[in-house]
């Protein structure tokens, strides 16, 4: 018998927003459904806790949020970071010296709560050849620097997430082995033109179990919905794994439930079904 759902981890992109970056009403309406019943929701994303729109911050029952892939787990209520796991600030720098060497077209950092880009990348990015949803997210969350690795070097702290971006896939390849085979780094992606490389244990399903432990919620009563490579391990440790139809395969071969597309409302006709109108 399925366990009462406590605790919903949301990604965003791909997943609860369509593809203009909207909340839908009927998601919108689900996800109020669920907070009446004291339903915790989560937004569990790549982004920080400041690239989450505020029409989704606002939500009732977001009182927490895992960003970063995991990097960071923050009880946004009381404006307090629970958990952090981030790169030291040496790896960083060895990650953007391996970035500059390899095919990468562009790279960013997220460091200190806020996402840097260099000024060079993000005037010409419309010259990128990445979709314009991506170059419009990019230039809404970046603070333009002149050089990222200067800026990484000059404040010294620890770094939650590093960016890579390619138009060459089997440089993408490539990099991506040599990533892994470094064995300190988690390796990910949110679209299949991008890294995504953050601390071990920084990964989304690791921090929602490592949240619903700290609420006292048992993992059977988690929910996490997700679309893309950095959503997998969600799908794997959650009590309830929900992939979108637009989903990629490998994550849909994880997930115990696949609803339909992001344009289709596919995180309310699943939280209808699995959790609203459960045993109706």
């Amino acid at each position: 018998m399925m366990s009462e759902i406590r605790l919903i981890a949301l990604d965003l992109d791909g997943t609860l927003l369509d593809e203009e970056k909207r909340l839908s009403p009927r998601n919108e309406a689900a996800l109020r459904k669920c907070a009446e019943r004291g339903i915790l929701l989560a937004p569990c994303t790549g982004r920080n806790w400041m690239g989450v729109p505020e029409f989704v911050r606002c939500l009732p029952g977001v009182d927490y949020a895992i960003t970063v892939n995991g990097a960071v787990i923050e009880d946004v209520k009381h404006h307090q970071v629970l958990e952090e796991t981030k790169l030291a600030n040496r790896q960083a720098l060895q990650l953007l010296e391996l970035a500059k060497n390899s095919g990468a077209i562009m790279y960013d950092v997220y460091m200190g709560g806020r996402g840097y880009g260099e000024k060079r990348f993000l005037d010409n990015i419309e010259a990128s050849g990445l979709p314009p949803f991506f170059q419009k997210l990019v230039l809404d969350t970046r603070k333009p620097v002149p050089d990222v690795t200067e800026e990484v070097r000059r404040q010294g702290i620890p770094v939650e997430k590093v960016n890579f971006m390619f138009r060459d896939m089997e440089e993408r390849r490539r990099v991506k082995e040599m990533l892994v085979a470094r064995g300190d780094v988690e390796v990910s992606a949110s679209y299949e033109f991008n890294l995504e490389i953050n601390a071990p244990g920084a990964t989304k399903g690791e921090a929602l179990v490592r949240l619903a432990d700290r609420l006292g919620i048992q993992r059977c009563q988690t929910m996490g919905f997700g679309d893309g490579e950095n959503d997998l391990t969600m799908m794997e440790l959650a009590g309830i794994g929900v992939c979108m139809a637009n989903g990629m395969e490998t994550v849909k071969k994880k997930a115990d439930y696949i609803t339909a597309t992001n344009q289709e409302d596919g995180v309310a006709l699943a939280i209808e079904k699995l959790v609203l109108n459960r045993g109706q």
